[in-house]
């Protein structure tokens, strides 16, 4: 393989009242869009620091995307090789 591919990840970020909640989404895979979310609530004891929700709602939704990602890995390896794939590391 040679060359260069580029990928595009994309947040969003929506506050309701205390609960934040994030999309990040992967461009640029063929086979379309891969969408993770992740949300986070301020507990009413906490004090409220919105960089907070925001970091905890975005790592959630990043986490999502990411196994995504490894699960179409392991569709396409057994696609590819007629096995099952047993074990894939994060």
């Amino acid at each position: 393989m040679t060359g260069t591919k580029t990928w595009n990840a994309e947040i969003s970020i929506t506050e309701i009242d205390s609960e934040v909640r994030a999309e990040a989404r992967l461009r640029g895979k063929e086979g379309g869009q891969l969408v993770g979310q992740g949300s986070a609530r301020c507990n009413p004891a906490d004090e409220n620091v919105p960089d907070i929700g925001d970091e905890l709602a975005v790592a959630r939704a990043m986490s999502d995307l990411s196994h995504q990602l490894l699960q179409r890995a392991a569709h396409d390896i057994e696609a590819h090789t007629a096995r099952p794939v047993e074990r894939l590391r994060a």
